[in-house]
């Protein structure tokens, strides 16, 4: 009857709204993503490069960082470009087809992400608690390995929610009242009971929230109770910085997906939502390199030193 009832279908495509009920900010609206966007990927870039470039950062921290600013090049090409496209042109189309696959690289890079952070706050932990047994702990063998699970995982998840939401009918309006192919945008068109997607969703989302949050939870409660027996307070120092970087990157991304899907919203308050949405999808990619390079002496030594070599050989190169 599902298999029916999605035959029926007749949407090919959607329209994606965006912010089109700012027109007068249009203009404002698209240079602030592109500068965000330009900013996202330059600096994520730069993480990938600085770790390959500095043997000091060849660590499973940094290991986990450079796939991790990998993933959010990924996520936020995935969202940016078709905000940018639909701020500046007239049809705001994507197909069906292209609607489902943003969606599920979407949730698979946020899924991903997710676990990712748990797998850094247990890297942490290991750095903290076992700093003598860190390199044979966190192997480059283990590191590999979860990296590889995260993001098997990350698209296992994505891949059933995705598919509840092609299995369902879209017959009615095509009208999509947001700037991205969000889960609760796609499920407002769908003219068929939606009962099974909304389980799924529901599901797997607390699922992986909860498991998440109990690996960090667990994690930072050993390293405080070890920090806590520190005599010195070198040591509480080094300890603190060490896991500061990575508990404000955990705070942005679980506050704003918290706001955005814990929080109810009614149906005037679709504004509201794409503010949300675009803090995690747009604002967080950005935001990871930043507050993992800006208090570490090491990322910023390696960029001083690489901007400084290519100023030289710029100036060399217009010299001769």
């Amino acid at each position: 009857m599902v298999h029916e009832a999605r035959n029926q279908s007749t949407v090919t495509k959607f329209i994606l709204v965006g912010f089109s009920e700012l027109p007068q900010l249009q203009a404002p609206i698209f240079l602030l993503f592109l500068t965000i966007y330009t900013v996202t990927v330059v600096g994520n870039v730069g993480i990938i490069i600085v770790r390959r470039i500095n043997p000091k950062l060849h660590t499973p921290m940094y290991f986990f960082l450079s796939h991790l600013s990998f993933l959010d090049i990924c996520y936020s090409s995935m969202i940016t470009p078709k905000l940018l496209e639909i701020l500046v042109v007239e049809d705001r189309s994507i197909s069906f087809n292209g609607c489902m696959t943003q969606f599920f690289f979407g949730c698979a890079c946020v899924i991903t992400e997710m676990f990712r952070l748990a797998v850094m706050a247990y890297d942490r932990f290991v750095a903290v608690c076992n700093p003598l047994l860190y390199t044979v702990a966190m192997s480059y063998k283990l590191c590999a390995l979860l990296v590889a699970g995260t993001y098997m995982w990350g698209g296992l998840c994505s891949l059933i929610i995705t598919y509840s939401l092609v299995r369902l009918s879209y017959c009615g309006s095509n009208i999509m009242n947001h700037f991205v192919c969000e889960y609760s945008a796609i499920l407002s068109l769908s003219c068929y009971d939606s009962t099974f997607s909304q389980m799924a969703c529901f599901i797997i989302s607390i699922f992986n929230e909860v498991c998440s949050l109990l690996i960090i939870l667990a994690s930072y409660v050993f390293i405080i109770a070890t920090v806590s027996r520190m005599p010195s307070k070198g040591g509480l120092h080094k300890a603190f910085s060490t896991c500061a970087s990575h508990l404000t990157a955990i705070s942005i991304f679980h506050g704003v997906i918290l706001l955005l899907y814990c929080v109810p919203h009614d149906k005037s308050s679709w504004l509201l939502v794409k503010v949300e949405t675009a803090l995690y999808s747009v604002m967080i990619p950005m935001l990871n390199p930043l507050i993992y390079s800006l208090r570490n002496k090491d990322v910023k030594e390696t960029v001083r030193k690489l901007v400084s070599t290519e100023y030289f050989n710029m100036f060399t190169f217009m010299k001769y």
